[in-house]
């Protein structure tokens, strides 16, 4: 795990570094840049988000696992989209759980879907609300809770002409079946950020991923910073993202900080 997470580091913070790149028009950067930040802006864009945490427990456990996020936006009226967004874990881990030894596969699959309207309020709020789900498709036992879920989700954000984004996206899952030797679900999910643009397709991002588990009253909340950039690859439009995390509070001997790598294809109409 430890040899597949340095590659993964080593190749983002090399991409992040690149300087050949093609040029396009800086409107564009800085545009697509402000719509990354809007979780239900109208653009197609398929995140694969690299994560590693460190100083598991007893053992000083370690997990790294790659976020595969598609967000796929569909107009359904004249004034509202449907954003569809997914969130397909891929884990690797090693004695997250004291001496659990090595674990590696799919974790369990969250779709979430908004319906947003396609302008902003009067005083310039963006907003969107919906259904989440949890999907039991983790290949092991240890990456995933077993159960059926769902819930609802919502975001709102608003976004400044001084290039200031802020908001918050929650969400609420309940199991409602699954493996009935599996412990029940029902987790509450709390992101605030802010992001403020810099120009020329950059962006620096600031939030907390705050996860209250109700069944064993446990918070686990990583603050997370980031840069990113918006570029080119030949034709292939993307952000690039690098940043680290520290773990404010974590159930038992949960990791003491971690990183952050995303590359973003992104697909603007």
């Amino acid at each position: 795990m430890q040899i597949v997470g340095s590659k993964l580091a080593s190749t983002a913070l090399v991409v992040l570094c690149a300087c050949p790149i093609a040029a396009f028009a800086q409107e564009s950067a800085d545009e697509l840049a402000k719509k990354l930040s809007n979780p239900v802006a109208s653009l197609v864009s398929v995140p694969f988000q690299f994560n590693g945490d460190f100083n598991y427990g007893s053992e000083n456990g370690t997990r790294a696992n790659v976020n595969i996020q598609p967000v796929i936006p569909t107009s359904i009226s004249e004034d509202w989209n449907l954003i569809t967004r997914v969130i397909i874990p891929i884990t690797s881990q090693n004695d997250l759980f004291g001496n659990s030894g090595h674990q590696f596969g799919l974790g369990d699959t969250t779709p979430s879907f908004f319906f947003s309207p396609k302008a902003p309020t009067s005083s310039g709020w963006i907003w969107g609300v919906g259904p989440v789900f949890l999907l039991p498709t983790a290949t092991n036992d240890l990456l995933g809770t077993g159960k059926y879920g769902i819930g609802p989700t919502a975001v709102v954000l608003k976004q400044t002409a001084g290039g200031w984004t802020y908001g918050a996206l929650v969400n609420q899952i309940w199991s409602v079946g699954g493996l009935s030797s599996r412990a029940d679900v029902s987790s509450t999910f709390l992101q605030p950020f802010v992001a403020k643009a810099l120009g020329q397709g950059r962006t620096i991002t600031f939030n907390f991923e705050s996860t209250y588990d109700w069944e064993n009253k446990q918070w686990s909340v990583p603050f997370n910073a980031s840069y990113s950039k918006v570029m080119k690859w030949g034709d292939q439009l993307v952000s690039l993202s690098g940043g680290v995390r520290w773990w404010v509070e974590t159930p038992g001997q949960g990791p003491d900080w971690g990183v952050r790598f995303v590359v973003t294809l992104l697909y603007p109409k």
